[in-house]
């Protein structure tokens, strides 16, 4: 699979400038989304090659958003890259199980996100 689209899910606005200048410099398309909600208008408008997705915001938590559209067969093809400040190895664990492909621990350091898309 190519990624060229990825829809970043955080509900800090930092955290959204940074992934995308950080992606954008490497040559990727962004979309942002400050929840599930507003992530999942997203995805069905505009259906992204990857979503990096963090855990703890407002309304659905990442586990819960990931596992949704992972179960969905209609989503479940679209990686998801969970980048969080949760660095437990509890959380990590748990994030793979709800269909997560990778766990990153923020601050996302730029050549670890760009070797986690890589692999995907």
């Amino acid at each position: 699979m190519s990624i060229k689209n990825i829809l970043i899910v955080d509900d800090s606005k930092t955290e959204q400038i940074y992934l995308s200048q950080i992606l954008m410099a490497e040559g990727f398309a962004t979309q942002v989304a400050s929840d599930a909600d507003e992530a999942q208008k997203s995805i069905d408008l505009n259906r992204p090659d990857l979503i990096l997705l963090d855990i703890v915001m407002p309304g659905q938590s990442g586990f819960q958003f990931a596992r949704a559209l992972t179960r969905d067969p209609k989503y479940a093809d679209i990686p998801i890259i969970l980048c969080t400040s949760k660095d437990q190895e509890t959380d990590r664990v748990w994030g793979i199980r709800q269909g997560a492909k990778a766990y990153i621990v923020k601050p996302v350091q730029k050549t670890e996100l760009l070797e986690k898309i890589k692999t995907l």
